[in-house]
């Protein structure tokens, strides 16, 4: 049994080793995580679709017994998962339903991570701060008068509040670092090309546009690209030394004006 306290001073990585000695089951987490969300999203509006149910499902179907088996994980809302709107916050996508999950969304369920919800963002990505006419204002769980950022705002007010230790984000012109910066997380654009932007999609900005994470650890972001990137053998090598190394987590695992 993991109490709401423990869950939120792991990472991602942390959690995965849980799951796999058996000290906690995915189910577990799932409560956990919805139980933070249910506490302090009415005042961050981080979340702006829920998919609880959906993650259940996923759970009772069986995981991929893959690096992030059993870890809940939230998507930005302009990553395609089959079923559910990709409204990236923009009332003119409001009910557009993808048919099939993104590369990106195939991979990190195939690395055992559960999504149970979708993330607020400006609309079109197209703003550094989070607040579209469609899904309204996102706060900055560190102070509630600020902004997290964007266009990866709800991610990084998300993961900085302690509802999951890692959701998805991604960056043109800062749409990952800049939200990081905000809410004292890490934040990484990987190198273009490295992480597929289909299926349904071809890259934006001309290849500017590139799909990553949003975390509290730096062994997670290794970890987290290892699992969905093309990468190099070279690459895979190397990140075996990450194994065994501390976590690096930012924080104390949520931001102390939503700590209820």
């Amino acid at each position: 049994m993991v109490t709401l306290d423990e869950y939120q001073q792991h990472d991602s990585i942390g959690l995965a080793n849980l799951v796999k000695k058996g000290e906690v089951q995915p189910m577990e987490l799932l409560r956990l995580a919805v139980r933070r969300k249910d506490q302090v999203n009415p005042v961050l509006n981080a979340v702006t679709t829920s998919l609880t149910d959906y993650a259940q499902k996923e759970i009772h179907s069986g995981l991929p017994d893959g690096p992030f088996r059993g870890v809940p994980f939230l998507l930005k809302d302009q990553v395609d998962l089959a079923g559910i709107p990709t409204r990236r916050a923009s009332k003119l996508l409001a009910d557009c339903v993808p048919e099939e999950d993104a590369i990106y969304v195939a991979r990190l369920r195939a690395a055992g991570m559960v999504v149970f919800g979708k993330t607020n963002m400006p609309e079109l990505g197209l703003s550094v701060t989070t607040e579209p006419a469609l899904t309204g204002v996102t706060r900055n769980p560190w102070n509630l008068e600020y902004s997290p950022g964007g266009s990866s705002g709800g991610s990084a007010s998300a993961v900085a509040a302690g509802i999951c230790p890692a959701a998805s984000a991604g960056d043109g012109g800062g749409s990952i670092r800049i939200p990081a910066a905000c809410c004292g997380l890490f934040g990484l654009k990987p190198s273009r090309g490295r992480v597929p932007y289909g299926r349904a999609h071809g890259e934006g900005w001309g290849g500017l546009t590139v799909n990553h994470c949003m975390t509290r650890s730096v062994r997670d972001s290794a970890r987290c690209w290892i699992s969905w990137a093309d990468l190099p053998w070279v690459i895979l090598i190397i990140s075996t030394q990450l194994r065994g190394r501390s976590s690096g987590v930012c924080g104390c695992g949520r931001a102390s004006c939503v700590s209820a």
